[in-house]
């Protein structure tokens, strides 16, 4: 199956661009994307061409052409800056994965858009939250455990595009801690850019990590992120007053 290529004079025009795969039995975008010379050509040839790639895109692709279809490619904004095609991608992705509008996923992209995490879509309560918020008080008898998840918070694929992350996993190890204080604390605040993220309440001791890479110890913990006083004493809280030390990842509050 030959399959459409740009000319030179096209791809000089075209520049960055964004742009949608189409499934023609229905009508329906099954994939968003950004680049620039062939990029929105690259998938069918992907499908043909590696046999042993089974993503859900590539696999949507090898079901149209199966059928004797061809897939529809738009582009949907073009002579756009790199950037600028990172941020309209991000906002399609956005709007067609968020779930309180799509009872159905619509993509089969596997990653979520760019900045999706504090530039993606909110609701106006999470704005505040976001850019209002309270300063961290702490309950009396309470001993917290702050992790800089600036590092792990944004995850990024093999191809450079920022991954949804899953915030508990994250939190909850692997960091270089003293055992017996990390024992003692009711709750461990996952903080990124300043602001709790993610609220765990131990349900069990913190445990070593056997095999890690570091030459220190490295514990992790089990615990959930649905306690009712954690979350409304802790998540979404500003704790910039309690700066984490020079170089440190964690921090205890008491």
């Amino acid at each position: 199956m030959e399959l459409p290529q740009f000319s030179q004079k096209v791809k000089e025009e075209l520049g960055y661009y964004v742009y949608c795969l189409v499934d023609p039995r229905d009508s329906k975008i099954f994939y968003i994307g950004k680049g620039c010379g062939d990029r929105v050509y690259a998938h069918a040839c992907n499908a043909l061409e590696d046999e042993e790639a089974t993503t859900d895109k590539i696999e949507k692709i090898r079901e149209i052409i199966d059928a004797g279809y061809k897939v529809r490619h738009y582009i949907i904004r073009h002579k756009l800056s790199e950037e600028d095609a990172f941020t309209v991608e991000s906002v399609l992705i956005d709007l067609l994965t968020y779930e309180d509008f799509n009872t159905d996923s619509l993509l089969t992209n596997i990653v979520a858009g760019h900045h999706q995490w504090d530039e993606g879509i909110k609701t106006a309560d999470e704005v505040i939250q976001l850019y209002d918020c309270k300063p961290l008080q702490l309950k009396e008898g309470h001993k917290l455990l702050m992790v800089n998840l600036n590092r792990s918070y944004v995850q990024r694929s093999a191809n450079g595009l920022n991954v949804r992350p899953d915030l508990y996993e994250i939190t909850r190890g692997d960091w270089h801690v003293s055992k017996a204080n990390a024992d003692q604390v009711n709750y461990v605040l996952g903080v990124y850019r300043g602001i709790v993220r993610v609220v765990i309440k131990p349900t069990s001791k913190w445990k070593e990590v056997k095999g890690h890479p570091s030459k220190s110890r490295r514990y992790n913990i089990e615990g959930v992120t649905n306690d009712k006083e954690g979350n409304d004493l802790y998540l979404n809280k500003d704790v910039t007053a309690f700066p984490f030390p020079s170089r440190g990842a964690v921090r205890y509050i008491r």
